[in-house]
């Protein structure tokens, strides 16, 4: 996880199988650990997947602590999911591209 740059979001897989979206605050070599900021995951719901608070009971504004070592996959997030990251954990709304016609 050498390439993994502060302030980016990524998507993370975990060994569970579940799948994770968050912002990196920091990395710990020495310790194996992630710092995330207000991590999201994956989920199925009526209209699609959807994002969710991966830690429902948790202070959605602490930075949580993720242990390396339960990471199987990780990688750049998709664009469209950034901007869902975005709309989900702050009141910033990205609109969305569109071509203008006169």
């Amino acid at each position: 996880m050498k390439d993994i740059k502060i302030d980016e979001i990524y998507t993370f897989k975990l060994v569970t199988g579940e799948e994770m979206v968050g912002k990196v605050t920091a990395v710990d070599y020495n310790t194996h650990t992630v710092e995330i900021s207000e991590p999201v995951s994956v989920a199925p719901g009526p209209q699609g997947m959807g994002l969710i608070p991966t830690m429902l009971t948790a202070n959605r504004k602490n930075v949580i602590t993720l242990n390396t070592n339960s990471v199987a996959l990780w990688g750049n997030t998709a664009d469209d999911v950034v901007r869902s990251y975005r709309e989900a954990t702050s009141a910033i709304v990205t609109p969305t591209k569109k071509v203008i016609l006169g």
